[in-house]
């Protein structure tokens, strides 16, 4: 028996006891004649003591020779501690060691494993195993485990079936690229990772599971940013007989059970905002609701004078800064420069000071009087000691502009409080998106999206007007889940396979299996999938999802600690029947 408790579970009341602990060497402290050594497992830390008094000399000696994150198994007494140590659990006790057997020695690590740490984050990603050891990460990792521990529970208790569905697919050329895997068996052939198991959920439900989730890795070949990898995980799942209402009443329940869980909180209301409200007020389609700031639109007052720059933009739209008129010029002149870096892409910025005595004062002065800035204070809720903040150009860039002055803003005044959740479902999306690049529709979430009842005509005279029946639920401004009622019908999916231009053909190729499933009797159905990385991050009060992952890639897709990609010898590339083309 390696050991009869853990480190983090002694207390005084085992005070006598006789016990065995093994774990790590967190540190030691050599007083010549005592010695204290801290020692770590997953629980916690157990400080042991070796004094000359009631230790052998070659006991002393030993503990001598233990370095950091030396494996260490110890028998000895629990006693109580003289300087008891009110930050940790075990700080009543320790251990009078009276065995110690070195199980494993240990190089010295090549950063700290210590909750504040000396090792940057390519080099903590490069020793991911003694990050792990650290305790940030650690919990991040337990945390993980409990939200994913809720997750089955909430789910399996409403009578949800978990099935795993097939890594090796099919590749369409729909969406974010596919890893793709040859097939030695098949020369010349591939199968995909999946993206998600969209068309297989799809084929459960027509299989009759009628409810059914899945927590499962899907795999996209795209660029990535903090909150993104090329692997990551999702709560998947679908449901028979089911219109957008029952969805969502759903999951706002596991939703709610969720923070409800994990934080104690209750969630009261979900409110719902259209896809087009959520743009005009926001500037994006996942807003953060915890702060104000909504856009107000000024074209109607605002250009109506000689400021040729808002007289010739599609939008002016401004937001009010809660206690913005305290900046320096200085301090506005950062925002300005803020709003023109290549990421944000702003041409300038306009701004009204609104005085405490209900006076203005702006960088547009001469174009514009009192009465004019008093009605762009009214159309931003502004009010007196606060800042307006106006961008103009092109409605879709200077809404998503204005959008990320809003985030910035909004950080640097600590309205993004990580232990307030504000939930929100967006709905009614379009339903195909145009693109400039190939000229034609693309499906603004996937192919087998349905319109909303009713608009199915408008397909052929009006595509871009079409609403999906689908839906996003947001959480502090981060997108956490999306999904949609689906097509279950041949007719239906074939006339948007035509719309989205593929080819009879095409169509059948790629999805033929679907189409042939939607004979035999598809029930009315929708789904969604919820990001967990993510989630679990927003959960546990961050944004960057690295963190929550037990061995993420870096922002170049690679794993540094297993070297990965990397390449594959000529034996391998033969018999895959590939061939290496390396330009020098």
């Amino acid at each position: 028996m390696y050991r009869s408790h853990n480190c983090g579970e002694l207390r005084a009341s085992d005070i006598t006891k006789k016990v065995t602990l093994a774990g790590w060497v967190q540190k030691s402290r050599d007083k010549g004649f005592m010695i204290w050594i801290d020692l770590r497992d997953r629980y916690g830390i157990t400080q042991l003591i070796f004094d000359e008094e009631r230790t052998s000399k070659g006991m002393m000696q030993q503990a001598q020779k233990l370095g950091r994150e030396f494996v260490v198994q110890v028998e000895g007494e629990v006693i109580e501690r003289a300087s008891k140590n009110p930050n940790i659990l075990t700080g009543d006790i320790e251990i009078l060691v009276s065995k110690l057997e070195i199980l494993n020695t240990a190089k010295l690590p090549p950063f700290t494993i210590e909750d504040e740490t000396d090792g940057g984050e390519e080099l903590r990603m490069q020793y991911r195993y003694l990050d792990i050891r650290r305790n940030p990460v650690k919990d991040n990792l337990i945390f993980r485990h409990k939200v994913t521990q809720e997750v089955r529970n909430y789910l399996s208790k409403n009578d949800f079936i978990e099935v795993e569905t097939p890594y090796l697919i099919k590749s369409t050329p729909e969406g974010a690229r596919d890893f793709v895997v040859p097939s030695r068996m098949n020369e010349g052939q591939f199968y995909a990772l999946p993206q998600s198991p969209q068309t297989f959920k799809q084929l459960l439900m027509v299989g009759g599971m009628d409810k059914y989730f899945q927590i499962v890795k899907c795999f996209r070949d795209e660029d990535l940013r903090a909150d993104r990898q090329p692997e990551f995980t999702q709560i998947d799942c679908e449901m028979a007989f089911v219109e957008q209402e029952d969805i969502l009443n759903t999951f706002e329940g596991l939703t709610r059970h969720l923070i409800k869980e994990i934080h104690g909180v209750e969630i009261a209301d979900f409110p719902r905002m259209t896809f087009d409200e959520a743009m005009k007020r926001y500037g994006n389609d996942k807003p953060d609701i915890r702060f104000g700031m909504e856009f107000g639109e000024l074209n109607g007052i605002a250009q109506h004078k000689d400021f040729n720059v808002f007289n010739s933009a599609e939008l002016v739209v401004g937001i009010a800064v809660p206690g913005g008129n305290s900046y320096s010029r200085k301090d506005i002149d950062k925002l300005i420069d803020w709003v023109k870096r290549p990421q944000v892409g702003a041409l300038g910025m306009v701004y009204v000071r609104c005085n405490d005595d209900g006076t203005y004062k702006s960088s547009v002065d001469k174009f514009y009087d009192q009465d004019d800035l008093a009605k762009w204070a009214e159309a931003t809720n502004a009010k007196a000691g606060d800042l307006i903040c106006v961008l103009s150009g092109n409605t879709n860039k200077v809404r998503a502009q204005l959008s990320a002055l809003r985030m910035e803003l909004a950080e640097q005044l600590g309205l993004r409080k990580s232990n307030e959740f504000a939930p929100l479902w967006v709905i009614d999306f379009p339903l195909l998106e145009w693109d400039e690049d190939t000229q034609r529709y693309h499906a603004m979430h996937h192919p087998f999206t349905s319109p909303k009842p009713g608009q199915i005509e408008l397909l052929d005279t009006n595509p871009g007007a079409v609403k999906a029946n689908a839906y996003d639920l947001v959480l502090n401004g981060n997108e956490i889940g999306g999904g949609s009622i689906r097509i279950h019908d041949k007719e239906t999916q074939s006339l948007m396979f035509d719309h989205l231009g593929f080819t009879k053909e095409e169509a059948k190729a790629q999805f033929g299996f679907l189409m042939n499933a939607f004979e035999f009797g598809a029930p009315p159905h929708g789904g969604i999938a919820f990001g967990l990385d993510r989630l679990v991050a927003i959960l546990g009060g961050q944004e960057t999802i690295r963190d929550f992952i037990a061995f993420p890639k870096n922002n170049s897709g690679r794993d540094v600690m297993i070297d990965a990609p990397a390449p594959i010898d000529d034996d391998q590339l033969k018999e895959l029947s590939l061939k290496l083309n390396l330009k020098s």
